[in-house]
């Protein structure tokens, strides 16, 4: 069988017993602040305590995402917030913000942390870097294909960092973590939790749908073979704005095909049923890059949909027994009854009242057993159960059923334990900045836009791919040069880069983590461009180690960018 994790999105209550009752290895939840779905439900931290206990008693992992960019003000209580929930249990926090990152790898070192999509991680050379930031786990970029997925799994597994996939959900237009759209369109912005999902909006191109921002929903379900042989070992399904059903049937459909090998057309059924875009896509993994990866909501999707709620429904009406117990029982004259329960880590022990002598039948293990064996309604199941017991002696069912009752309950308790995590109360000095003299960098698309005046300015960078023979350098102009955000060919873009080098060009702004480890790489000076969603002065300070100016997110006022504290030449786009 494969060996992966289910991880489902849940928005709320419903959706966590939806998920955990179909099957999931773990979940993942925001609190009300700080998450990439602010406008689902979410939970209080009330609400995460005992969602917590109820997952790890059904040994079942909880994930915290804390995954937007933080201004300098939020990142203090950001940090406050994961502080209380490590204290609660959580297994991992799944994070954006490098500045944030830094920070908790400071003050909470044991507590796992996840790299989120939105840190948009495409190709391997980021993988050093997340290495170094203590990131054990990445989920990585939607779009990419599995020749792309083999390579960096190859990667990932050199440097001890687990790989997680999105397998079903929804699927931006855009580069996850490089989206301005729905914060350029309605001041909502996707890298701070709000997206109002403008590419469902009725955007045309010719000879195009009408929708043509409008990619159809992901599904890997059947591909999950294929993801376990090159080594991911988390299989993520995304959805916390949807319906509890919705998380049942997906989780359900991974479950079935690393159970059984297979989806049964019951469920596929129900997958498609619940909610689709005129069906699914895998055209990113595939390379089937096209017109049919683009679908919407149709008037007979919503009709399935609720034809559907019913029968889905019952996949989590019932608790699930996925925990597996063994049982020991001693019986014995003149002697309390003993039963212990033990997990394989946890025992628990109850004692009941001595036996009687039997009168008319006396107990033997068959009659103890089964009733030892009735936890349904609970998470546990029996797998051995070890009876010791003396001859000629009755046992009633009623206190056999009420040892079992006490027995589980108290190991629900064990289970549900939480241990102290070490916490550190460490302050970041930031340094004050000096201000520096106001310079004009320009960036080009092409060389038809090189004029003289643009020439005049401070710096003008150029893109990746521009012809450098037909660049004149024998003007005083300062180039740079833009690495894309999106990288497929590492290889293809260090023998560019060792070209512009040739040039005498070596200042190079990156948009990604890997588009700054290739230029380190080459000793190139690195300038942290917009992609990199600098917000706050602690994001800022991890660049100032190796990079020589830092663009700073677009998504920002003018009022807060003036107050990145900073000793890196900060740059705004105007």
């Amino acid at each position: 069988k494969m060996k992966q994790e289910i991880v489902a999105s849940v928005g709320s209550k419903e959706m966590l017993t939806a998920a955990v009752r179909a099957g999931a290895d773990a979940v993942y939840l925001g609190l009300s602040e700080f998450n990439a779905r602010r406008n689902a439900q979410n939970f209080t931290l009330d609400d995460l305590s005992e969602a917590v206990k109820y997952c790890h008693i059904r040994g079942v992992k909880v994930y915290l995402t804390l995954n937007i960019i933080l201004s300098d003000k939020e990142i203090k209580r950001a940090i406050e917030l994961t502080v209380s929930a490590a204290k609660m249990g959580i297994d991992g926090v799944i994070a954006t913000d490098i500045g944030y990152i830094t920070e908790i790898r400071k003050i909470i070192p044991d507590l796992p942390i996840h790299a989120s999509t939105q840190m948009s991680v495409h190709s391997p050379a980021a993988l050093k870097i997340l290495k170094e930031l203590g990131v054990s786990r990445v989920v990585v970029s939607r779009e990419m294909s599995k020749k792309e997925l083999e390579e960096f799994c190859k990667k990932a597994k050199e440097q001890s960092i687990e790989v997680e996939v999105f397998v079903h959900g929804a699927l931006c237009m855009c580069l996850s973590g490089q989206c301005l759209l729905s914060a350029v369109l309605g001041g909502r912005s996707g890298n701070r939790g709000l997206c109002a999902g403008p590419c469902r909006l009725p955007f045309e191109t010719e000879k195009g749908t009408g929708y043509d921002l409008s990619l159809k929903d992901l599904s890997l379900a059947e591909h999950l073979e294929e993801l376990s042989a090159m080594g991911v070992a988390s299989l993520k399904i995304e959805g916390r704005m949807k319906r509890p059903e919705y998380v049942a049937a997906a989780v359900t459909a991974c479950r079935e095909k690393i159970d059984k090998g297979a989806v049964s057309d019951h469920i596929n059924g129900a997958l498609n049923g619940i909610f689709s875009r005129s069906g699914f896509t895998d055209g990113y993994y595939k390379g089937n890059l096209g017109r049919d990866m683009f679908g919407i909501r149709t008037k007979e999707n919503v009709e399935d949909s609720a034809k559907t709620l019913s029968t889905i429904h019952n996949l989590y009406r019932n608790e699930r027994q996925s925990v597996a117990l063994t049982a020991d029982v001693l019986v014995k004259e003149n002697a309390p009854i003993k039963l212990s329960l033990s997990d394989g880590k946890n025992t628990v022990s109850v004692e009941g009242e001595a036996p009687q002598k039997a009168i008319n039948r006396a107990a033997d293990e068959e009659y103890i057993k089964a009733r030892l064996n009735k936890t349904g309604g609970t998470p546990y199941y029996i797998t051995n159960i070890n009876v010791e017991l003396e001859d000629n002696l009755s046992v009633s069912a009623a206190l056999l059923n009420d040892l079992r009752r006490k027995a589980v309950e108290l190991m629900s308790e064990k289970r549900a334990e939480v241990f102290p995590v070490e916490i550190k109360h460490l302050k970041t000095e930031l340094t004050t900045h000096k201000a520096e003299s106001l310079k004009t960098i320009i960036k080009i698309d092409n060389l038809s836009q090189l004029t003289l005046s643009v020439r005049e300015s401070d710096l003008v960078v150029l893109p990746l791919d521009i012809n450098l023979e037909d660049l004149d350098l024998k003007n005083k102009t300062n180039f740079a040069v833009e690495l894309p955000r999106g990288i497929a060919d590492e290889e293809r873009v260090l023998e560019k880069l060792e070209r512009f080098k040739e040039k005498g060009i070596k200042t190079v702004f990156c948009g990604t983590l890997a588009a700054k480890e290739l230029a380190l790489s080459l000793d190139c000076k690195v300038v942290a461009d917009m992609g990199l969603n600098v917000f706050n002065s602690y994001s800022a300070k991890y660049f100032e180690e190796n990079c020589k100016g830092v663009v700073l997110s677009p998504e920002m006022l003018l009022s807060e960018a003036v107050k990145i504290n900073s000793s890196l030449p900060k740059g705004i786009i105007s």
